[in-house]
């Protein structure tokens, strides 16, 4: 009771001493003006208010301000007096505050806390599968190289990114004649939309940016970001502060949220400027993306219902122009935290941000494919692409060579940059020599072919002369199969893997084993079930190697024999090696080869035995010695070639 008496007394008087300037703190804080807010709270904790409240917007207000520094310390503090009461959105900002600051082991120990506090919490569970995480994304393999912080960044926050025409599209707080008005969250001017021409640095080297021009035609005096165009290029999505153009509107609160606008090129200048449908005045929607055909547009939103802080939504663009309903991406995409900033390339990947899934630091830049309308799981694009700080807003050419990203990373122009970046193009070849089995000759007019990890084939040769291959620049770190195959051969394949090797050759020589071999036909052994003489799946299969020499030369006489091993009378094996002689022949007459291109089919039972497996030594002999009577001739009468053919029975 004590304890209740003197916490209402503390509160009272707390409130009694603070209140105006308390009150004031907390106007700017919800108004995101977080730099004075900091101020402010800092007036008040120094004053003796150490509450929860305080504490916690102190330490808030720098993290979204991006001084991890001083938000480590006032979390520290926070943790320090309330760990047993803090909520999990303080413990997950504190973890992600000591990541940016390099403190990894300590930052995954508070996610870990998350289970504790929020038991079912998707970050903790992240962490408990992949604990080596940090590693993982920092060593990632070379795709993303040559980063490079683009010309056109001023000493303002200069973010986010579309190419189209040869132009990117960003947003930047850089001041101008019409651009002096300031944005309290940082201090700095409200944001318009810029396009800067892209061009070469070297080869090899990242896109730079040319001189900027502000789209004035789009120009308010609040914010304006996020452009995304058309293909045809006559519709413009971009994001935008709700503002009618008279006044700045806010929900019951007070508080001001984004809208995606629409605007349409008329001649050279961007107007007709509409709030789309799904709009509202009481929750943000932001951040617009183009799926490639132009059907779904991606966005971003803090709508009721979500997973986390804001979620990544898509909606059906109608061949009238009408919009379906909103549809949230699910809990593969969206986290307890932050998702923003998608991108869906040509390649049927969705890019976005996230500060929910397991990262390097703040935000980071993950990547989903999309097949059949489902995203699989995201994957950190890891070093050097992400890092301590906030990374977002990815962007990508057509030809998936270069694109640009967006950091507030140490050593930068401003407060946020854009950075350029090349595809590591790891290419390597795959060559070799096919070659008879038997002979050891090279053989020339095989067809080899490239076939990739999912079945799909990726290339195709013709042997040489020399029987030389070559597949030149394949993909690197890949896992492929060669396949050969010729009239007359039995088809034959290897497994092979490209490296992490540019420019390397990788020799992969192949065998073919010739079905035609003297006055032969060799395919495995054909297996019959025991006292059974029916054509099982797996004979049928080496059958069809019979069918396809026979239809490859249609002057092609044979006839077939089938031998047993002694065991079991006499009689019985000649009848039974008949049946399965003419078993053998009715298969291939009824796969469309005419009945007299088979002069016989006799079954000799144990006559013609290859070994000394006979009545009288039977019970000596093993199993792979009996194996060797067991078998059939296919022999070649009469054709351009003199061939006989023996499969194993």
């Amino acid at each position: 009771m004590k304890k209740i008496i003197f916490l209402y007394v503390l509160l009272f008087v707390t409130v009694f001493s603070f209140g105006q300037r308390k009150y004031a703190a907390d106007r700017y804080f919800k108004e995101y003006a977080y730099k004075k807010s900091a101020e402010l709270y800092k007036t008040i904790y120094d004053k003796g208010d150490e509450t929860y409240l305080v504490i916690s917007r102190l330490a808030d207000s720098y993290y979204f301000n991006v001084d991890f520094d001083k938000a480590e310390k006032w979390y520290a503090e926070l943790m320090n007096k309330f760990e047993v009461i803090a909520s999990p959105k303080h413990v997950f900002r504190y973890a992600q505050t000591l990541k940016s600051n390099g403190k990894i082991n300590e930052s995954d120990k508070w996610l870990l806390k998350l289970k504790e506090v929020k038991g079912n919490d998707s970050r903790a569970i992240a962490l408990e599968k992949n604990k080596d995480y940090f590693v993982e994304y920092t060593n990632k393999e070379k795709t993303f190289i040559n980063i490079h912080n683009v010309s056109s960044n001023s000493k303002y926050s200069d973010f986010g990114g579309f190419i189209y025409d040869n132009t990117l599209y960003f947003a930047s707080t850089r001041p101008d004649e019409e651009n002096k008005k300031i944005y309290q969250w940082n201090n700095q001017p409200y944001l318009n939309i810029y396009t800067s021409k892209l061009k070469r640095l070297e080869e090899d080297k990242a896109l730079d940016v040319e001189l900027s021009e502000k789209i004035t035609a789009l120009s308010t005096k609040y914010h304006e970001s996020n452009a995304v165009i058309s293909k045809n290029g006559k519709t413009m999505y971009f994001t935008r502060d709700n503002y009618d153009g008279d006044k700045l509107k806010s929900d019951k609160q007070r508080t001001t949220h984004l809208k995606i606008y629409k605007a349409e090129k008329i001649y050279e200048t961007w107007g007709n400027v509409k709030e789309l449908p799904f709009n509202s005045d009481e929750y943000s929607t932001g951040h617009p993306a183009l799926s490639a055909d132009e059907k779904t547009l991606y966005f971003v939103s803090d709508m009721p219902n979500g997973y986390g802080g804001t979620d990544i939504y898509k909606v059906a663009i109608e061949a009238d122009g009408s919009y379906g309903k909103p549809e949230n991406l699910g809990e593969t995409i969206n986290t307890e935290g932050r998702e923003m900033f998608p991108f869906a390339g040509k390649d049927n990947r969705l890019y976005f941000a996230s500060n929910g899934h397991l990262g390097l630091g703040a935000l980071d830049i993950f990547e989903s494919k999309i097949e059949n309308n489902t995203y699989s799981d995201p994957v950190n694009l890891g070093a050097p692409v992400n890092g301590p700080r906030d990374d977002f807003a990815f962007v990508i050419n057509d030809q998936r060579t270069a694109g640009f990203f967006s950091s507030n990373r140490e050593d930068g122009r401003g407060d946020d940059d854009i950075y350029s970046f090349t595809i590591y193009k790891c290419k390597e070849d795959i060559n070799g020599i096919v070659s008879d089995s038997r002979t050891g000759d090279p053989i020339d007019k095989v067809t080899v072919r490239l076939i990739n990890e999912k079945g799909e084939p990726v290339s195709k040769q013709i042997t040489n002369l020399d029987g030389s291959y070559s597949f030149d620049k394949i993909d690197c770190e890949k896992n492929f199969i060669v396949v050969a195959s010729k009239d007359d051969y039995k088809v034959t394949e290897k497994e092979t893997a490209t490296l992490d090797v540019n420019k390397k050759v990788l020799k992969t020589d192949l065998q073919l084993e010739s079905l035609i071999v003297e006055d032969q036909i060799v395919i495995n052994p054909i297996y019959f079930n025991f006292n059974l003489f029916n054509i099982r799946e797996d004979a049928e299969y080496e059958l069809e190697k019979i069918v396809t020499v026979m239809k490859n030369h249609p002057d092609m006489i044979i006839k077939i024999e089938s031998h047993t091993d002694s065991r079991g009378t006499k009689e019985y094996n000649r009848i039974l090696s008949d049946n399965r002689a003419k078993s053998t022949r009715d298969y291939i007459i009824s796969r469309g080869i005419s009945s007299n291109r088979i002069e016989s089919a006799i079954g000799y039972g144990e006559d013609q035995l290859l070994n000394d497996c006979n009545d009288k030594n039977q019970k000596k002999c093993s199993e792979e010695e009996h194996q060797q009577n067991r078998r059939s001739y296919f022999y070649i009468l009469s054709d351009t070639k003199n061939v006989k053919a023996i499969v194993n029975k």
